[in-house]
């Protein structure tokens, strides 16, 4: 890499760190966190102050030994007293202010990037790119790969992988990081602003003959000090750079092992029941073996450059004795002079070896903030993705959906129905058929205004929002009480307790009506046909207008199928509205007086199906 390209690169990287930080210190707590960053400051640039008063009583209480002179040394112990006790006040303030600013960024940046995460659906159109054929079965809804038809593993574009890292570690390393390096090369320039002048006027010239000419270099030691440090700049760039590529991929390895141990544990049941304890362990076993082979990779890289920077902090010790000895011995200088060179010395060295011993530091710095822009410009994408469907609201309340001209397409681009005219209003029972993987929940998807990959116009009546619940083949629960899992995504304060018994006894759970309270991983606890119930019951609890069902009794018998479609096609007929379900069984078309029916489409170059409307 050419000189100008690492500058381009510095200058990237600068840019990037700018873009993530500068909306923290311009957000609604900018004056708390610009008045941590300025006591910070201060506080850095009195601990340096501090340093260079210490260098001072260096050179003082030395000569006092060399001189043997007993006063002079007590005064000196009794001033190193409170340049100490002040050093320690300013050092206890600079780390806990520190901590206090990195804890409140994090906090910051964390509610930032989960709030643009869950809106506008960028968490579902991020999870649902990765998939080329995600969505085009009769699947949950979510397009995530719980549908038929999902098996592809490669992403239709190019996303960040684990994004829970991104807002959990990645901030926390980012915050972290970025403070810390800011002021400890804050640190590094005003100490060696502060030591520079002291080293020069103490390290005298540096006289020499060459060709019979006498030449005198001035600052000896400020010039050594510049050279020993910049010969080991580019040495610590050269056998560190690899750990630029290795922290980047250490920290998604992790990820992606942990991700997948989630997995095995949220499909704790199916995993158990098809015996495949076998399989899911050589997966484990394979991503674990690429986290260690990689942390091997990271590990030998660390190794060299611990070599390195352990040696040249070891030599730095001695070279200033080593350089300033003659003068020493020559009785040009004294023990305090000496010393105080040392300790001059040690502080520009330190200074401009700020860059060799942070080298680690900032390599993952770099991967970290390198994710960080990848994951923000992902969500800045897709939130800016430009909407295909045009929205509006219908002219009548009656009417719960009418789209004009609707053309659904899946993420690989292939069309999966085009210019459909559909209507859903008010005392219809619809039912939508078609063969598996047709692509009936990717309709309902597109109905409900979730799938990106739609165009042409729909309309909803006043309040569909509020009034319109989507039930899908397997539901989402939170863990917890079992109140929240009913009530869900309301809180649970806004029903009584007796309502939330009667729409768990409406839904055939009278077991569950006495454990409201109870706390559990609901999701994984009940079996599948009592999630459904329990789906169910939610949309008892709340009464919607407009109803979607997407398999919503597939795990059921017929009996209870049969109860259960009574009471829900009763509730949204007191409501006024319309029942829109997905189903195969003969039992469940018997509550539905309409069919769309989705067929295959012969001119396969125009839509892979077609939408035939009659009755059922």
């Amino acid at each position: 890499m050419s000189l100008l390209q690492k500058m381009a690169s510095m200058k990237t990287l600068a840019r990037r760190v700018w873009v993530l930080s500068l909306p923290y210190f311009q957000s609604d707590q900018k004056w708390k966190a610009r008045a941590l960053l300025v006591a910070i400051v201060v506080l850095n640039l009195l601990a340096v102050y501090m340093l260079v008063l210490l260098n001072d009583w260096n050179r003082l209480f030395y000569d006092a030994l060399q001189n043997k002179d007993q006063p002079v040394f007590w005064q000196q112990l009794a001033r190193f007293t409170y340049l100490a006790f002040a050093y320690i006040i300013i050092a206890v303030y600079k780390f806990y202010l520190t901590q206090l600013l990195e804890m409140r960024w994090r906090q910051w940046m964390t509610a930032h990037y989960l709030e643009r995460w869950l809106a506008h659906h960028a968490f579902y159109r991020m999870e649902l790119a990765r998939f080329t054929g995600t969505g085009t079965g009769t699947g949950t809804g979510t397009g995530t790969g719980n549908g038929n038809g999902t098996g592809n593993s490669h992403g239709s574009e190019a996303l960040p992988d684990n994004p829970d890292q991104r807002i959990s570690e990645d901030v926390n390393q980012f915050t972290t990081d970025t403070v810390s390096l800011t002021m400890g090369l804050l640190n590094a320039l005003v100490t060696l602003v502060s030591f520079v002048g002291i080293l020069w006027t103490l390290s005298g010239g540096f006289a020499f003959k060459l060709n019979g000419g006498e030449y005198n270099i001035p600052g000896f030691m400020v010039w050594m000090a510049l050279l020993y440090c910049v010969v080991g700049s580019v040495l610590a760039h050269y056998i560190g750079r690899p750990l630029i590529r290795l922290n980047f991929n250490q920290q998604r390895l992790e990820a992606n092992f942990r991700h997948h141990m989630v997995r095995v544990r949220e499909y704790s049941e199916s995993i158990a029941l098809d015996r495949g304890e076998a399989v899911e362990r050589r997966q484990l076993d394979a991503r674990f073996s690429s986290v260690l082979a990689n942390y091997l990779r990271l590990l030998k890289a660390q190794k060299n450059l611990t070599w390195f920077t352990v040696g040249f902090g070891q030599a730095a010790v001695v070279f200033p004795f080593i350089v300033a000895a003659p003068r020493f011995f020559s009785g040009a200088i004294q023990l305090g002079e000496l010393m105080q060179i040392s300790s001059a010395f040690g502080r520009v060295q330190d200074s401009l070896s700020w860059f060799v011993d942070n080298y680690d530091r900032l390599a993952s710095w770099r991967a970290t903030t390198d994710r960080l822009t990848s994951f923000e410009d992902s969500i800045s994408k897709k939130n800016r993705a430009e909407a295909l469907v045009e929205w509006s609201q219908s002219a009548s309340n009656n009417v719960a959906i009418e789209t004009r001209d609707l053309t659904v397409t899946l993420p690989t681009g292939a069309v999966l129905l085009a210019q459909a005219q559909l209507k859903a209003g008010a005392g219809d029972r619809i039912l939508l058929q078609g063969p598996s993987g047709s692509g009936k929940s990717t309709l309902f998807r597109a109905l409900a205004g979730i799938w990106p990959h739609a165009s042409g116009h729909l309309a909803h009546g006043e309040g569909f929002a509020h009034d319109a619940m989507f039930l899908p083949q397997r539901p989402y629960f939170p863990n917890g009480p079992l109140r929240d899992a009913l009530a869900y995504p309301q809180p649970p304060g806004d029903y009584s307790d007796a309502a939330l018994r009667q729409a768990l006894n409406d839904a055939l759970l009278s077991q569950l009506a006495d454990r409201l309270d109870d706390e559990d991983t609901w999701g994984q606890k009940l079996s599948g046909g009592e999630q459904q119930r329990l789906a169910i019951a939610r949309v008892l609890l709340k009464k919607p207008r407009w109803l979607f069902a997407d398999e919503a009794t597939s795990a059921l018998d017929e009996a209870a199928e049969k109860t259960l479609y009574e009471r829900l096609l009763a509730q949204v007929q007191a409501a006024g509205g319309a029942l829109v379900s997905i189903a195969h069984r003969p039992g469940v078309a018997a509550f539905h007086t309409t069919r769309w029916e989705m067929v295959p489409n012969t001119d396969v170059s125009a839509a892979r199906f077609k939408l035939q409307v009659g009755s059922v």
